[in-house]
This record gives C-alpha cells, structure tokens and sequence, in this order.
C-alpha cells in the first residue's frame, strides 16, 4: 500500500490524502454525531422521569394525609362515578373500558389520554369521593405526554 502512494504523483497523493479525510471526518460526522444526540435525548428524558418521580413521591403524602374528603356521598355506583367524573374532566373519550371487580372495584382502561390530566382527575376521586388506585400500569403511547393506562380503583 505505502508503495503503491509512493509511486503517485505529487498531484493523486494529495487527493488521496484529501479524500481519505473527507471519509474519515463523513464517518465521525455519521456516527458520532447521532450517538451523540440519542445520548442528550436519553438524559433528557431520564430527567423529565425523575421530575414526575419526585412531584408523585411529594404529593402522595399530602393526599394520604388528606384522606377521603366526602366518600361517595352521592351514593352512585362506582362504575357511573368514574364515567361521569371522567367525562367532566375531558377523559371520556379516553376511556377505553371499564369493567367491575369485587364489590367495590372496579378496573379502568384509558388509550391516549393526558398523563397530566388523568393525575388530576385520579386526585379528584381520591379527595372528593375516597376512590383510591389499588394497582396501576401506565405506558408511553408514543407521544409526548400521552399514555396507556389499565387501573384497578377502589371505593373509599
């Protein structure tokens, strides 16, 4: 190889020079840069994680303390006061499925919503009507700050 330089003309050396760093800097620029990038999006995203993390962990002591504002009061069925409740709160459309278990449960599928909106709303239940969430799975549904999310409620 070094043979086959040397015997190029002063000319062709110096493109081939050239070249063979216009590959080298494409290469860096092609996949160093990306990792790059996919580095910031993934530490990005580990702080917003964090930031919902603590705001959840520095409200659930202040809603446990609260405790149930009301109770059902009303004396609706479960089942009617999370669809009502959702449906006021601009979830209804959401609201996937929603199917009883037990006496006083009742298990909940949202597609899309809000993530902010469905923590209001369950912060709603739990204050003005002892609704507590007994097992929760939530998922991203691909775009920012919308979710999946299946709920097991239970009244207070």
């Amino acid at each position: 190889m070094r043979a086959w330089y040397q015997n190029l003309s002063e000319r062709d050396r110096r493109i081939v020079t050239i070249g063979g760093i216009v590959v080298i800097v494409l290469v860096i620029l092609g996949t160093v840069l990306p990792l790059n990038r996919s580095i910031a999006q993934a530490r990005q995203r580990v702080t917003t994680k964090q930031a919902d993390l603590a705001f959840i962990q520095n409200a659930a002591p202040q809603l446990a303390a609260a405790g149930p504002a009301g109770g059902m009061a009303t004396g609706e069925s479960l089942i009617v006061l999370v669809d009502s409740s959702a449906r006021e709160s601009g979830l209804g459309k959401a609201l996937a499925s929603s199917q009883p278990t037990g006496e006083r449960g009742l298990r909940v599928r949202f597609e899309r919503v809000a993530f902010d909106g469905l923590v209001a709303w369950l912060a709603r239940l739990a204050q003005n009507h002892g609704v507590s969430v007994e097992s929760a799975e939530i998922e991203s549904a691909g775009e920012a700050g919308l979710v999946n999310a299946g709920l097991v409620l239970r009244a207070g």
